[in-house]
């Protein structure tokens, strides 16, 4: 079956219709990951967002139990060649079933490369996949200019509370769309972690007692988060340890009085050079985010950058001053995916007093 891509630029591509053949409305971004598709297609990262593989062949390895979280979360699927026979020891089914049984729409046989230079060259924008070949543009149009991702955190969060048991020490992670090897990166380390929902309340985290506090990745625009911003100003002004990553370095940046934009196209993919300004050391970072805390607003005497970007020299990170306090835009517990940064996991269990 036939299927089109609309941007709202008028640019149309056709191609093949891949998992479920419903229309959809979504912002379309790119990954330029040569592996881990299955764990893109599961990031929360990518609620509200139709995501472009840049590399040709994907599915060839199918469904693994390398999932980020229960379910894929891209509003679509877009991709240059769908492998439908996949090998692979661990192989459970096929990335069309998979995309079937979700109702995820998607679109093969296009040239990734050719809209890949689009949003890069005119910045991320708004499309539709459909298999209507009898679309009309200036109605679409209309649809495709108002979309916009709204308030997905609410979308991906965990319903209630959980505990991953450990004998080290106890670590509260608020869930704004987490992937499962954070809390699993901090669990291998001996941490208890309590997972939390996205809206829980700072009072009832506190009262926990917990030796540190985890804030997690997650999708969509970090001012659409105002009654978050407003609990983690709270935890801010408390003195346990805290640890970010992606939407919650986003997130802890506007509690503290610092601003975030809207990046062109964002960074996608599993090979972002980030240098840590401290010890002029660069690493490997795998990243998703479309946002970026502005460094030039940023009040010294609260927090100063610690990492950035060496492609463009945006901010990748940041210390806090005279707190125990740091975050990071990128992922260090990213698999798969460069496994570089992992250490960061480490510093934040000495921050909180323990040892490795």
């Amino acid at each position: 079956m036939k299927a089109f891509l609309i941007l709202e630029d008028g640019t149309v591509f056709e191609g093949t219709s891949i998992g479920s053949t419903r229309e959809v409305v979504s912002e379309i971004v790119f990954n330029t990951s040569m592996t881990g598709y299955l764990e893109v297609l599961t990031d929360p990262s990518y609620a509200g967002q139709a995501v472009c593989m840049t590399y040709p062949l994907i599915g060839n390895y199918g469904i693994t139990p390398d999932m980020e979280s229960s379910r894929p979360w891209p509003d679509g699927f877009i991709v240059r060649e769908l492998s439908r026979i996949p090998s692979n020891f661990r192989c459970e089914g096929t990335i069309q079933d998979f995309l079937v049984k979700h109702d995820i729409p998607g679109i093969a046989g296009i040239d990734t490369r050719a809209l890949t230079k689009i949003l890069r060259e005119k910045g991320t924008m708004n499309g539709m996949i459909t298999t209507n070949e009898n679309y009309n543009f200036e109605e679409i149009k209309p649809k495709l200019e108002a979309y916009a991702t709204g308030d997905v955190v609410t979308k991906v969060t965990c319903d209630t509370s959980s505990v991953l048991k450990g004998s080290g020490k106890r670590v509260a992670l608020l869930d704004f769309g987490a992937k499962k090897n954070i809390a699993k990166s901090l669990n291998d380390r001996g941490c208890e972690v309590t997972i939390y929902p996205a809206h829980t309340k700072a009072e009832k985290i506190l009262s926990s007692n917990p030796d540190g506090i985890m804030l997690s990745n997650g999708p969509g625009d970090p001012k659409d988060c105002g009654p978050i911003i407003d609990e983690i100003k709270k935890l801010y002004d408390s003195d346990v340890p805290i640890f970010a990553i992606c939407l919650g370095h986003q997130l802890m940046a506007l509690a503290t009085g610092a601003d975030t934009h809207k990046m062109k196209y964002g960074h996608r993919g599993g090979n972002h050079p980030v240098k840590d300004l401290e010890t002029g050391r660069v690493y490997i970072s795998s990243q998703n985010h479309g946002y970026v805390v502005d460094v030039d607003k940023l009040d010294p005497k609260v927090a100063t950058p610690a990492f950035v970007n060496v492609n463009d020299g945006t901010n990748e990170g940041l210390k806090y001053t005279g707190k125990n306090i740091f975050t990071v835009q990128f992922h260090p517990e990213a698999c798969p995916g460069p496994q570089d940064s992992g250490y960061l996991f480490d510093r934040f269990i000495n921050m909180m007093g323990g040892e490795q």
